[in-house]
Formats: structure tokens, C-alpha cells, sequence
């Protein structure tokens, strides 16, 4: 046996893993209990990653959240606007520049929207923290060419 075959699985044997993998992944992530305060608001998924953003990396303006969230400023703005008249997120005019918007997490809101998404963060930095850089690269990397081969099979 080479090193390369001692270092992993085979190709076959890694999709074998990953087709018993990923089901339970999706599962976990979906018992992660949305905090009774946050019940009543029908978070959609794309809320979920709205709110990841602003959570980790603070205040930012709305075209900054589209380029991050890959989607249009006039998608993110809906969002924003959905999230602002339910009180979750809160807007105010960039004092750099009254033509952009700031938007941020509602204080009152902050605690459970951290408890709730801080727990797949913790577990993540759990998985990723022993990697290096370098191999947290090639782990994100083959998550985002899966993601994509996903959408192109369903595509055809």
C-alpha cells in the first residue's frame, strides 16, 4: 500500500461515508431549536444566513450583505425590509454617507439570535479549529464543489 491509499479512503468508499454522513449533518442541524422568542417570526433559511453575517462580523451595509450572501442588493434590501418591521434587525443611515444603509441585529433580539446560531458556530470551530489553514481550504473547497454539483445535477 502507498502512502497516498494510507493517508484516506478510496473515492468510493468516501461517497460511502458521506452518503451516511450527510443525512445526520442535515438532521443535527435541523434539532437546533429556534429560541421561543424568535418562534413566531417564519425565519426561511435565508434569514438564517442574513443574520450569521451581521451576528459575526457586526453592522454592514446592505450591498456588503449581498455580496457576501451572493445575491442581489434588491433581494437583501426585501429581506431587511421583512426583518426591520418585525423588529429583528434595525436600519440607520451610514453618518459616512446618508445614502447607504447600516443594518444590524435589534439588541433585544441579539441573545437569542447568538444562542441559537452560536451553537453551529461553536461546533464548527470545534471541527475546524485542529485544521490548518491550508486543510480548512481544501474542506471548505469540497463542500462548495459538492453545493455545486448538487444544482447542476438538479439542473439538468
Amino acid at each position: 500500500m502507498s502512502t497516498e491509499e494510507s493517508a484516506g479512503p478510496d473515492v468510493d468508499d468516501g461517497i460511502r461515508t458521506m452518503l451516511l454522513l450527510m443525512p445526520r449533518l442535515v438532521s443535527a442541524a435541523k434539532r437546533i431549536r429556534v429560541p421561543d422568542e424568535l418562534a413566531a417570526f417564519d425565519l426561511a433559511p435565508r434569514h438564517l444566513s442574513l443574520l450569521a453575517y451581521l451576528l459575526f462580523d457586526g453592522p454592514m451595509s446592505v450591498n456588503e450583505l449581498a455580496a457576501r450572501l451572493e445575491v442581489a442588493p434588491a433581494t437583501v434590501s426585501l429581506m431587511v425590509g421583512d426583518l426591520s418591521r418585525q423588529g429583528i434587525l434595525e436600519r440607520r443611515e451610514d453618518p459616512a454617507d446618508r445614502r447607504r444603509t447600516i443594518v444590524s441585529v435589534a439588541d433585544e433580539h441579539l441573545p437569542a439570535i447568538n444562542g441559537w446560531l452560536g451553537q453551529g458556530a461553536g461546533a464548527w470551530r470545534t471541527a475546524l479549529e485542529p485544521l490548518t489553514p491550508a486543510q480548512r481550504r481544501l474542506f471548505i473547497d469540497t463542500l462548495l464543489a459538492y453545493e455545486r454539483a448538487v444544482a447542476e445535477a438538479r439542473s439538468r
